[in-house]
């Protein structure tokens, strides 16, 4: 273990030669930013620490090198510190409170100057409006709302296929007619021609899990020559884990584009072993010509909605309907049996935790196990369930204790493995302090820096900060961002190897990470020292004109 962070900082750097430094000299010029004597990570692949100064000026690197001559109208002194680009949160869901609260307070303290939202299949575009015959809003409405906040993180967006379904199909279980994928297809076009960064499914989602591999495929089709991916929430993630990354599979092969598998886990202990499959088909999926990977947050829960533990054909249309099968007698029986056996697979209704309710009498079991609620009431966990979901229009949320520790850390130490958090963005107070949700939109990029790199080494320093930046930014083709290079947007974190850590928990998800001395957002100061600066996030929209 070293001694000092500067011993980190060495131990995580081959070489600090100035030969290793992409240099650009400037003459005196009064500048934005000045970050001295940090170790500057450039965010690529095998990319080592070199000392180096960086000038930020414009919104962007203006210059890097040793003992720069510019003068900053703000200076600082990042000596034994580690300076990265900015970290890309690939799998985000930190539009939910973006609007209520625009701070982003635990992305920002993170580290997390962009955050990539419309995952598992449901975007802010394209939405109906309230009259039918009118067109849907759009996605460019969206980037439009971010950049008049505007909002504290930058804000790239994929399109929701799920959305896409809803708005033409509504909640219904059967396949589209031609007319139907016809008018799919047309505004997953427009979205990307708006600058969606790709397409998202969540397939354990309605009404995405109603959508055939057909319409998937047709669905995709238009990444395709933009070179974009298909990020999927698999239709299963525990007993046909196998399946479903041949289904994923089939739709890049299908649509002939890349690739991207949300939070890949293997969920439940009879399904842990699954992995080494898993690989090999990724594997083989590549040397095919398919350019597969996936990305995964750092923590052994998932979190989701309760009723996900419930049969999808149960779920089909307005969430009454999914509540009157819950007593039919023609469907109680297998929706019990079924939800039972899920509980089961992930270690019994004690492993499941609520995060969120909506019932103002409910609201004391945020926070609570699942067995435990149950127990206070005393009624079976299946019942208290029931009842929960009842009193609370289908929609409860929860957290579910199932994964395997180290298959997570071969997950985010395989070579096509990115980090994201999969989580919302919190805050100690205000609107975005709500409920009670996973630890993860709190403190994920500051774990795997803490838990992955500095503690298990699963990861070098430098292999962590490509898998938090350059290699989602070029995923993406999130243009300028992902890299510390003169020329590239201002993104920058300054942080303490040595001492950054996440310090939210499962008991306490509200709690900020530490250790994150800056961050810039564009050029311009977000956090120092503890201290926010102001707003300076935007809209990330990709050329789509492809």
């Amino acid at each position: 273990m070293p001694s000092s962070r500067r011993d980190f900082l060495h131990s995580a750097s081959a070489v600090t030669l100035a030969a290793c430094l992409p240099v650009v000299r400037r003459s005196a010029d009064k500048v934005d930013v000045v970050i001295r004597g940090g170790t500057v990570f450039d965010g690529s692949l095998g990319a080592t620490g070199v000392e180096a100064d960086v000038a930020l000026n414009g919104g962007r690197v203006v210059a890097i090198g040793r003992r720069l001559a510019d003068t900053g109208r703000l200076e600082v002194d990042a000596k034994g510190l580690a300076v990265s680009p900015g970290f890309i949160d690939v799998h985000s869901h930190g539009d939910g409170t973006l609007f209520a609260d625009p701070n982003a307070e635990s992305m920002i303290r993170q580290g997390v100057t962009t955050i990539v939202v419309g995952q598992d299949g449901s975007s802010r575009g394209p939405r109906a409006k309230a009259d039918e015959d009118s067109d849907s809003e759009t996605l460019k409405a969206f980037f439009d709302a971010v950049d008049k906040l505007p909002t504290a993180v930058n804000v790239a967006s994929m399109v929701g296929l799920g959305t896409v379904r809803g708005v033409v199909m509504g909640n219904e279980n059967r396949p589209a007619t031609p007319e139907e994928l016809a008018r799919m297809v047309a505004l997953v076009e427009q979205a990307l021609v708006e600058g969606a960064c790709g397409a998202s499914t969540g397939l354990e989602y309605t009404p995405g899990a109603f959508a055939p591999l057909s319409e998937l495929i047709a669905l995709s089709t238009p990444l395709a020559r933009r070179r974009l991916p298909y990020s999927t929430h698999m239709r299963n993630e525990d007993d046909t884990l196998l399946e479903a990354i041949d289904e994923s599979i089939a739709v890049a092969r299908g649509a002939g584009c890349p690739l991207q598998i949300a939070h890949l886990k293997t969920q439940g202990p009879r399904n842990w072993g699954k992995l080494d499959t898993v690989f090999a088909r990724v594997a083989a999926a590549r040397a095919a010509g398919i350019d597969a990977a996936f990305d995964r947050y750092p923590y052994l829960a998932y979190q989701t909605g309760l009723s996900n533990l419930f049969p999808v054909w149960a779920r089909d249309g307005k969430p009454e309907d999914f509540l009157r099968r819950l007593d039919d007698p023609a469907t109680a029986t297998r929706i019990h049996e079924f939800a039972e056996e899920k509980a089961a697979l992930i270690g019994g209704w004690h492993n499941v935790q609520i995060s969120g309710v909506s019932n103002a009498a409910d609201k004391s079991t945020e926070g609570m196990r699942l067995d435990d609620v149950a127990k206070a009431r005393g009624t079976a966990p299946y019942d208290t369930a029931v009842a929960m979901l009842k009193a609370n229009r289908g929609s409860v949320g929860m957290v579910g204790f199932a994964m395997s520790e180290e298959n997570l850390e071969r997950i985010l130490a395989h070579p096509q493995g990115m980090v994201c958090s999969d989580g919302g963005s919190l805050a100690v107070s205000g609107p975005a302090h709500a409920g009670h949700p996973h630890p993860r939109g709190a403190g994920s990029f500051a774990r795997v820096l803490a838990r992955y790199v500095r503690e298990r080494k699963v990861l070098t320093l430098g292999e962590a900060i490509h898998k938090m930046s350059a290699l989602s930014a070029s995923r993406l083709h999130l243009a300028g961002r992902g890299a510390l290079r003169v020329g590239a947007m201002g993104d920058v974190v300054v942080f303490d190897p040595a001492t950054v850590a996440d310090t939210a928990t499962f008991a306490d998800p509200f709690q900020y990470a530490v250790g994150i001395t800056a961050v810039f957002v564009n050029g311009s100061m977000a956090l120092l020292h503890g201290e926010r600066g102001g707003r300076t996030g935007r809209a990330v929209r990709v050329d789509g004109r492809r």
